[in-house]
């Protein structure tokens, strides 16, 4: 009876924390756009711009506020702060874009409103491309990097390599619809 009582708390601790999460990487979210310094003024859609329509809900980082990797919907960039289980604090940056330069050491990411970051990769990086990691990764692709911040410096914890990803899927099958 103990065990299912403890089984009862937990799944409301992983609730509650879920729930913290994403309410401080919006509130973060909110804070970081609104005291960026970047004084150039976003575009804005101008009012012979057709209305657009809503994603299709299968596509990966799109389709509502819970799809796309960490929840964040459609987001194209972003940094929040977590706290580790030593009781510490890390800064977590996420882009999704274009790739402008890879190399084994660095990959350079441009999101679609224009916000570039460099990203450097170390033997601890998670590359999700193929078999052959980052060398399967190539100027032009569409990936989306989750990364640690520090001093500064951004270090890619895993790259997520939409282009070559698809590619594989097509090759074996997959998102062709029904057989």
């Amino acid at each position: 009876m103990a065990s299912y009582q403890k089984l009862i708390e937990n799944r409301w601790r992983l609730a509650g924390t879920a729930a913290a999460v994403v309410a401080t990487t919006v509130a973060g979210g909110v804070a970081w756009a609104s005291s960026s310094a970047d004084p150039t003024p976003s575009p804005s859609a101008s009012p012979s711009t057709p209305p657009t329509t809503p994603d299709k809900p299968g596509e990966p980082g799109k389709g509502g506020p819970h799809r796309g990797q960490f929840g964040l919907g459609g987001a194209l960039h972003g940094e929040f702060v977590i706290k580790k289980d030593d009781g510490t604090y890390q800064t977590v940056a996420t882009q999704r874009g274009e790739v402008t330069a890879v190399s084994k050491e660095s990959i350079t990411v441009k999101s679609e409103d224009g916000y570039s970051r460099t990203y450097t990769i170390t033997e601890d990086t998670l590359v999700n491309a193929a078999r052959d990691g980052i060398d399967d990764v190539k100027t032009g692709n569409t990936v989306t990097v989750s990364a640690v911040v520090a001093d500064g410096k951004a270090t890619a914890s895993q790259i997520n390599d939409g282009s070559v990803r698809d590619a594989a899927g097509q090759k074996w099958g997959f998102g062709r619809g029904p057989r």
